[in-house]
């Protein structure tokens, strides 16, 4: 007996896409004779039966977007669900919203329940336990499936698909260059892993604000956060120091707060003795005594465009070739950075 033949293995057999197969098998004249009459005699020769049930899936339009995100703590992910529920809304789609909570198996597992027929189309940012681990099978499956992803935030370059980013670098670079101007001389970056994207890009931008302004490049003023040990202990020993840094750039709204609190209680004035600005301008920003100079990175606008390419992909609007957008980010300049005088 023949083995069962799939789109993927006839994809495989010829070395193109999932899609050409299927427009070929379809008598599409997108693809060539050639081609075309190659693929249907391999198919035919293997008694290639579509599967009834993707199918039904697939084209049971569900007017449902899935959004996988890794955590609700910080402020930039609410905003981006906003702008997400914003776009879809006005387009007829409703919202369905999961957590990863960092685990690589719980992202996962999200992409088992969401893409089984529930909805149309993905928005994810990735899991720190998957960008640690590197693997990407999950990702793989589906894109070789032609469903529909966006991935915002944090991504994978390498990943065939639209996707949405802040300019990191940039913003890290306006940020230290606002430093540098208001006298910093010994700048601090409490950042991610280098395995998180956004922190290793933001690393970036410090780095090259720094380069550029002619300052020495201290390896030990780069703090490197575990954020899944005790973040108070980690970012003390950033200011417990017998010559601490002048000026602290975070590259998270969390970060930042708890090193203006620890500042504080070591008896330090903010920004006179040191200068404090972390990325995201949400509520804990504000509200800080004193209220936090941030990196804005208008979560609303990436969803808005998340939703905007994911809706296009899904009905079949969007151009061949998939897209990378990239989001200016603004310093909104407050009182850890504004001196009095």
């Amino acid at each position: 007996m023949k083995p069962r033949i799939t789109l993927k293995k006839i994809a495989k057999e010829f070395g193109v896409s999932i899609s050409t197969v299927s427009k070929a098998l379809k008598d599409s004249h997108e693809i060539s004779e050639e081609t075309r009459g190659k693929i249907k005699a391999f198919a035919d020769y293997y008694n290639y039966k579509p599967n009834s049930l993707a199918l039904q899936l697939r084209n049971q339009k569900t007017s449902v977007i899935g959004v996988i995100i890794p955590e609700i703590v910080h402020h930039f992910f609410s905003t981006v669900i906003n702008g997400i529920e914003q776009y879809a809304n006005e387009k007829g789609y409703n919202v369905m919203v999961c957590l990863s909570n960092e685990s690589y198996e719980k992202e996962v597992s999200n992409f088992t329940v969401l893409t089984n027929g529930s909805v149309d189309g993905l928005i994810v940012s990735i899991a720190r336990e998957t960008q640690e681990n590197k693997v990407y099978k999950h990702f793989d499956a589906i894109i070789s499936d032609d469903f529909p992803l966006v991935l915002f935030d944090r991504i994978i370059d390498e990943l065939k698909c639209d996707k949405v980013i802040i300019d990191d670098i940039g913003g890290a670079h306006k940020a230290t260059n606002h430093l540098i101007e208001i006298g910093a001389k010994r700048i601090a970056l409490i950042t991610t892993q280098d395995y998180i994207t956004v922190g290793s890009l933001r690393k970036q931008g410090y780095l090259k604000a720094l380069k550029t302004s002619g300052l020495t490049i201290e390896e030990n003023l780069i703090y490197k956060i575990n954020d899944t040990q005790d973040l108070y202990k980690q970012i003390e020993k950033v200011i417990q120091v017998k010559n601490p840094p002048d000026a602290i750039l975070a590259v998270n709204e969390i970060y930042a707060a708890i090193a203006l609190k620890i500042a504080k209680e070591k008896g330090l004035s903010i920004p006179k003795d040191i200068a404090i600005i972390g990325f995201t301008s949400g509520l804990i920003s504000e509200f800080t005594d004193p209220s936090l100079t941030s990196v804005v990175q208008h979560g609303d606008l990436m969803g808005k465009q998340a939703a905007e390419l994911l809706i296009n992909r899904i009905e079949n609007t969007a151009p061949s070739e998939y897209q990378k957008v990239v989001i200016s980010s603004n310093l909104k300049i407050r009182k850890s950075t504004l001196s009095e005088n």
